[in-house]
């Protein structure tokens, strides 16, 4: 036991205060990050933690024979950590609040153990990233991009079997049925943990670096192509099963067995780049090593303990005034202002120029989980009876998770496929002013809009959510405002003939609608 105390020369006061500090710091961002573990597609993150602990405990002998040297150097990322923390804090970005916790118990080692011991348990400490789910805004665009390669290759394989498939988007239409390859089918939560598995092998596979990167790249294709072999696989048996090939018990299945298939192909992969020389043992920690370590056992606690640098009293000083001042500025100033809207989205104009709209609600389970202080939805039609559906969110301040819902998010989770996306510019008037929108051609089936969104922030015009977290941790910091609003601009289309004239009809009521705005939303 005494070998495992690898942190005894801090002592227990010391310990207890830093971690109470850490706690009570990152207490509300653990209870978020655990909600999210309970999502169907991070669940994998549970045995993350008990990983780490095993590596770590792996590590014990060679960390107690190593002499702890205490050094400053761990301030870099220790301080890095706090400005990850406000960049989070204030922007409302729970991952950086996530990288934030990590980085600064990153630098607490390397403060208190110095750079050897660091060394030591480097691989722990990074795999330890991989319980932190990433941003749902990364998250949505990997599910898009995979779940339209899936859906092409899903077709691929069916029609080399000979089955009469096509693809639409991320609809397959199989003649007697259609599939949509929705996101819990993108294989995105099959590509995580297989990604993290395949690290995990390649830490412990004792081969040169090469072989090692070959076996984690390799972890990317191979999910996208067993995930579209099961996408093949559900398409050819609803032709004799119906539905129950596509959801239910044979749905949770044909998942599972995919992931330990993968599985199975990463050793297979491991014993093929065994034969390739130099040949090495693939088992994780050989029995030659093991024997050595009993073997020393005994030497390793003979080692002199030579550790009272380790009670450096500046250290100390610096650790638990960062953490001590960061809880109290936190808890104490309030760095979000409410700024109202200058009047009520319900006396928003149902006639502008040549349009002449119809107010629209939004469910209360939609408005709750939007987090907005007021918003307006209109249906707008112009002359030729010409749609424009109109939505505007404003936000007084901003919280972590309770701040603007981009479309490029909620297109995707309402089943929408981007088809094609990107910022343009809008001229707005014949003195070369113009705005800048995002631009977005989405397909649901045989439903296709296109719509244009921005976001008006404190007198700027936004089109990204980076500029969005950034802009909104610099005003919070320097304006003690983080109020906002997204534009939203919906018409629908049937034919792609029709396009240039959704183009114009949505680019002439930017124009018309664009001087209402200021007199509702704050600048």
């Amino acid at each position: 036991m005494k070998s495992f105390l690898v942190l005894k020369p801090i002592s227990g006061l010391r310990i207890l205060i830093c971690c109470s500090l850490l706690f009570i710091l990152f207490l509300p961002t653990y209870k978020v990050m655990f909600s999210v573990w309970q999502r169907d597609d991070f669940t994998y993150c549970y045995i993350i933690p008990f990983i780490v602990l095993y590596l770590l405990f792996e590590k014990r002998e060679e960390l107690y024979k190593t002499i702890s040297t205490p050094s400053w150097l761990g301030l870099l990322p220790f301080i890095t950590g706090f400005l990850f923390y406000w960049l989070g804090e204030l922007g409302g970005e729970f991952f950086s609040l996530y990288f934030s916790s990590w980085l600064i118990i990153t630098g607490l080692f390397w403060l208190y153990m110095g750079w050897k011991k660091l060394k030591i348990i480097w691989f722990p400490l990074v795999f330890a990233i991989a319980m932190f789910p990433i941003p749902n805004f990364l998250y949505n665009k990997i599910s898009v991009s995979l779940r339209l390669i899936s859906s092409w290759l899903g077709v691929e394989i069916m029609q080399f079997y000979g089955m009469s498939a096509y693809r639409e988007g991320n609809v397959i239409d199989l003649g007697f049925t259609q599939l949509q390859v929705v996101n819990a089918c993108s294989g995105l939560r099959y590509l995580i943990p297989l990604i993290v598995l395949g690290v995990l092998l390649a830490y412990f596979y004792k081969a040169p670096y090469w072989k090692k990167i070959i076996i984690v790249i390799s972890t990317v294709p191979l999910s996208i192509i067993t995930n579209s072999f099961r996408i093949a696989l559900t398409g050819c048996l609803y032709e004799y099963w119906g539905a129950v090939a596509a959801e239910g018990f044979f749905h949770g299945f044909s998942g599972w067995f995919i992931f330990m298939f993968s599985f199975l192909v990463l050793i297979l992969e491991i014993w093929l780049l065994n034969l390739i020389p130099p040949k090495v043992s693939v088992l994780p920690v050989s029995s030659s090593r093991m024997d050595t370590k009993t073997k020393n056992r005994k030497l390793y606690q003979d080692i002199p303990r030579n550790d009272k640098s380790f009670y450096w009293k500046h250290q100390d000083v610096v650790v638990i005034l960062f953490l001590t001042l960061t809880l109290i500025l936190s808890q104490s100033i309030e760095f979000r202002e409410r700024i109202p809207i200058k009047q009520s989205f319900d006396k928003f104009p149902l006639s502008i120029a040549k349009w002449t709209g119809m107010r629209q609600t939004i469910e209360q389970k939609f408005i709750d989980a939007l987090d907005f202080s007021d918003y307006v939805i209109i249906d707008y039609q112009d002359h030729n009876n010409k749609m424009v559906n109109f939505y505007v969110a404003y936000y007084e301040n901003q919280l972590k998770g309770e701040s603007i819902h981009s479309p490029a998010t909620c297109f995707p989770g309402g089943g929408w496929d981007l088809i094609q996306s990107g910022p343009i510019e809008i001229p707005l008037d014949g003195k070369n002013h113009s705005i800048r929108v995002n631009r977005a051609l989405i397909q649901k089936g045989e439903d296709k809009q296109l719509s244009y969104f921005w976001f008006p922030q404190r007198g700027r015009i936004l089109t990204n959510a980076y500029q969005l977290k950034a802009f909104a941790f610099w005003d919070a910091l320097t304006r003690h405002r983080t109020d906002g609003s997204l534009v939203r601009l919906i018409t629908p289309f049937y034919r792609l003939e029709d396009l240039d004239d959704c183009e114009e009809r949505l680019q002439q009521f930017v124009r018309d609608v664009i001087p209402v705005l200021p007199t509702f939303l704050p600048e």
